[in-house]
């Protein structure tokens, strides 16, 4: 009886089986892959202190509202902070209980990399309560003020 691929001459055949050599080449493959050391590249960002207070506005137990201007001012609850003061508020307000709603407002013409870097500040604060706010006037792209 023959063998797939083989005449039935009697002769040996000729082709080489190549199914062992694709198994020993897979556990070599998973062998190596196994062994690579985990990447444990890490970047370090320095995110802005918060400041000590002074002068700084009160926190609303209710609710705050955080806006950025066109001329990329941080404005909590209506008056101007810097990125230092928006972390110290964000902290303040942690600690109340219940935690207030922060409101995220970004005006019309306000940066956008400014809006990310204060979006980034509030992430890395651990704020639960979040929202944004005023995207109504915007419904029609290119109504902007």
């Amino acid at each position: 009886m023959a063998m797939s691929g083989g005449s039935d001459d009697g002769a040996p055949m000729m082709e080489m089986n190549m199914t062992p050599l694709i198994d020993v080449l897979l556990v070599l493959l998973i062998m190596f892959i196994i062994t690579i050391p985990v990447a444990t590249n890490a970047i370090n960002v320095d995110l802005p202190q918060p400041s000590p207070p002074t002068n700084e506005p009160e926190v609303d137990p209710i609710t705050n509202k955080v806006v950025i201007t066109p001329n990329d001012e941080i404005l909590w609850n209506g008056e101007q902070v810097d990125e230092g003061g928006l972390v110290f508020q964000l902290q303040q307000s942690m600690q109340l209980q219940p935690e207030p709603e922060l409101q995220f407002e970004p005006e019309a013409n306000a940066s956008y990399d400014r809006s990310a870097r204060v979006l980034d500040i509030i992430k890395s604060s651990g704020v639960t309560r979040f929202g944004f706010v005023g995207n109504e006037r915007y419904r029609q792209f290119g109504s902007g003020e």
